[in-house]
C-alpha cells in the first residue's frame, strides 16, 4: 500500500488564513483581522449571513454558503491544503492499495461526538450505510460513492474502505460535507434530513438553538481538544458563542455591520463594497470558489435548444462583460468554461471563443426557421414566440442572481428576439419544475474542492445534475477516467477536452466565477477562507480582539 503522511490540516476555517488575502481580481483584498492583535479567549460574536441553509445535515448539504455552518459542528476524515491536496483530519493516516481499490483509514481515538459516544470505525461505518439507505442521498450515492463497495471495521481505529474499481474521487468524498461524520445516535433521529440541534457532530462547536427565518446559534464544545497541530491553536475555540442571523438583503447586512448591530458578514456585492472598504472601523476581503462557474445549462431535450444553432444564437446575443459590469460594477470575473478560473483543470484557450456577436446570432436564428417576429420584437416561427424559461430557487439565489437573470433578459430580447421568462420560487415549486422539464435554461454554480467531483454531477448520462441532456459514451468514459487517475497531468488532459466538448456543442453560457466575500469590524481575527473551495471558513480560529 502507498502511505499517505499524517500531515496535519487546521480545521478549514483556520487554516484558511492562508488564503486570507487572496483577491478574486474584482477588488484589493486585505489580511482579515490583521488591526485585532493577539488571539483573545471568549466574547460573543454575531455574523450576518445571506443565505439560510435548507438543513443543517451535513449528508444533506448542498448550498455552498452553508459550508461555514457545517464546519462549526462537524468534521471530515480528510481535508485539503492550500494546494488541493488531501491531509488527515478526524483521520490520523491513510493507505491506497496498490491497486487503487482500497483505501485504509486509521482513525483518532481521542474525539467524541457531541453527545458523549465515541468517534471510532463503527461510527464511521454508520454513516457509510445510512448514506447508501434508498431516498436518503441519492445525489451522493449515484457520485461520490458511485464505486463504493463497502466497508469493513477492522478495529476500533481502523476502518477498510472497498471500491468497484479505482477512484480517487472517494477522497474527496472524505472530504466534503457529505462526508462528514454524523453522530450514530443522530442518524436514528426522527429530525435526521433536516439536521439541528438533535443531529450532530464532533466540531469546536454545538448548535443549540435555531429559529427558521431568524437566526442559528452555536456553543463552544468544551471538550474539544482534537484540532489538527497547524489548526492556529489548540483546544476548545476561543469564541463562547457564535450568532448567524439570516439577512438575505445586502443592504440590510451591510447596515447592521456599519451600526456595529453585527461583528461579520458575508456577502458582499458590487453595490455595498465601497461603502464597506471607505469605513475605517471595518476590513474587506474576498476569495474565489472552486468548483464550477455560474453557468447557464441549456435543455437540450426540449425545443427550443435541441437545435445547436439556437443555442449558440443565445450564447452570442449575450455580452456578459456588459452584463457583468452592469450588475457587478467590475468586482465580478468572468467565466468562459464550465469549470471555474481559480482551478488547475480550468482551460483558459477557451477564453474569447464565442459570444458577444448579435449579427450572428441573428443569422443561426434566422437559419433555425426562427425567422419573423411578432408585435413585441420576439422571433417566432410557425406561430409560436420564441420563449424559453429559467426558474430560480429563492433558497439558492445569491450573489443578486436574480438581477443577473433580468439582465440577461433584457440581453436576448435587444439582441436576438428571445423571450427568457425569468421566475424566481420557492424551493418545492422549482424542483417541481425541474422534475416536469418545465425549464429551458437551468442554473448553476458548484463550489467543489475537486473538479472531478463537479464534473461527475453535470456531464454523464443520469447524473443528478444533468439537467442539459447532452451527454456521449466518450464523455461518460473521461469522466470516469479523471477519476480513475490521481496523476495530475492526465486529469488536466482529461478536463481539458470535456471543457471543449462542452463549449463546441454550447451546453452551456459560463458567466462568472461566484467569490465570497467578508467584512467584518477590525476587531475581529482570524477570519479568512477555505483554501480551495474559497468559501468563507467556520468560525473555530475567530477571535474578537480588544
Amino acid at each position: 500500500m502507498q502511505r499517505h503522511a499524517g500531515r496535519y490540516l487546521a480545521g478549514l476555517a483556520a487554516v484558511a488564513l492562508l488564503a486570507a488575502g487572496c483577491g478574486d481580481g474584482g477588488g484589493a483584498a486585505e489580511d482579515p483581522g490583521a488591526a485585532a492583535g493577539a488571539p483573545v479567549t471568549g466574547g460573543k460574536l454575531t455574523w450576518a449571513v445571506e443565505t439560510e441553509p435548507v438543513t443543517f445535515n451535513p449528508h444533506q448539504y448542498a448550498q455552498a454558503k452553508a459550508r461555514l455552518l457545517v464546519w462549526n459542528s462537524f468534521e471530515a476524515l480528510l481535508t485539503h491544503d492550500e494546494k488541493g491536496g488531501y491531509v488527515p483530519w478526524l483521520a490520523k493516516s491513510y493507505e491506497a492499495s496498490s491497486d487503487g481499490k482500497a483505501y485504509t483509514f486509521k482513525l483518532r481515538d481521542d474525539v467524541k461526538f457531541h453527545d458523549g459516544d465515541k468517534f471510532d470505525a463503527a461510527a464511521v461505518k454508520a454513516n457509510l450505510d445510512q448514506l447508501l439507505v434508498p431516498g436518503y442521498a441519492p445525489g451522493v450515492t449515484s457520485t461520490q460513492l458511485k464505486y463504493y463497495a463497502g466497508a469493513k471495521v477492522v478495529d476500533d481505529s481502523t476502518i477498510e474502505v472497498d471500491l468497484k474499481q479505482p477512484d480517487v474521487g472517494i477522497l474527496d468524498f472524505f472530504a466534503s460535507p457529505q462526508g462528514a461524520q454524523v453522530s450514530p445516535k443522530s442518524l436514528k433521529s426522527p429530525n435526521l434530513k433536516a439536521g439541528g440541534p438533535d443531529v450532530v457532530g464532533t466540531g469546536p462547536f454545538i448548535l443549540d438553538r435555531y429559529s427558521k427565518g431568524q437566526e442559528v446559534h452555536y456553543k463552544k464544545n468544551p471538550d474539544y481538544h482534537w484540532a489538527p497541530a497547524n489548526a492556529g491553536h489548540q483546544g476548545a475555540a476561543y469564541l463562547d458563542e457564535v450568532t448567524y442571523r439570516f439577512l438575505k438583503e445586502s443592504s440590510v447586512r451591510v447596515g447592521a455591520l456599519t451600526s456595529q448591530q453585527v461583528d461579520v458578514v458575508e456577502g458582499v456585492p458590487a453595490t455595498e463594497q465601497g461603502l464597506v472598504k471607505a469605513d475605517p472601523n471595518l476590513q474587506f476581503s474576498q476569495h474565489l470558489n472552486s468548483g464550477t462557474a455560474y453557468n447557464y445549462y441549456f435543455n437540450q431535450t426540449r425545443v427550443p435548444f435541441n437545435d445547436i444553432k439556437v443555442r449558440k444564437a443565445f450564447r452570442d446575443a449575450v455580452d456578459v462583460d456588459g452584463v457583468l459590469q452592469g450588475v457587478y460594477r467590475g468586482t465580478a470575473t468572468r467565466a468562459w468554461s464550465i469549470l471555474s478560473p481559480s482551478g488547475p483543470y480550468y482551460d483558459p484557450s477557451l477564453e474569447k471563443t464565442y459570444g458577444n456577436n448579435p449579427a450572428e446570432a441573428g443569422k443561426l436564428l434566422d437559419e433555425a426557421g426562427w425567422a419573423t417576429r411578432d408585435a413585441d420584437g420576439f422571433r417566432t416561427k410557425d406561430g409560436a414566440r420564441l420563449t424559453v424559461r429559467i426558474v430560480l430557487s429563492a433558497p439558492f439565489v445569491r450573489d443578486k442572481r436574480d438581477i443577473l437573470a433580468q439582465a440577461v433578459q433584457a440581453a436576448v430580447k435587444q439582441s436576438a428576439g428571445i423571450d427568457l421568462q425569468v421566475k424566481v420560487v420557492d424551493q418545492g415549486t422549482a424542483t417541481d419544475a425541474l422534475n416536469k422539464g418545465e425549464f429551458e435554461v437551468f442554473d448553476n454554480s458548484r463550489a467543489d474542492t475537486d473538479a472531478g467531483a463537479a464534473l461527475a454531477l453535470i456531464v454523464p448520462k443520469g447524473a443528478p445534475i444533468n439537467r442539459h441532456g447532452f451527454t456521449s459514451p466518450e464523455l461518460d468514459a473521461q469522466v470516469a477516467a479523471g477519476s480513475a487517475t490521481s496523476d495530475p497531468a492526465k486529469r488536466k488532459e482529461i478536463y481539458t477536452s470535456i471543457q471543449h466538448t462542452l463549449t463546441d456543442n454550447a451546453t452551456l453560457l459560463p458567466l462568472y466565477a461566484p467569490a465570497d466575500q467578508i467584512a467584518a469590524q477590525k476587531k475581529i481575527g482570524g477570519l479568512g477562507f477555505e483554501p480551495t473551495a474559497g468559501v468563507p471558513g467556520s468560525a473555530y480560529n475567530v477571535w474578537i480582539g480588544k
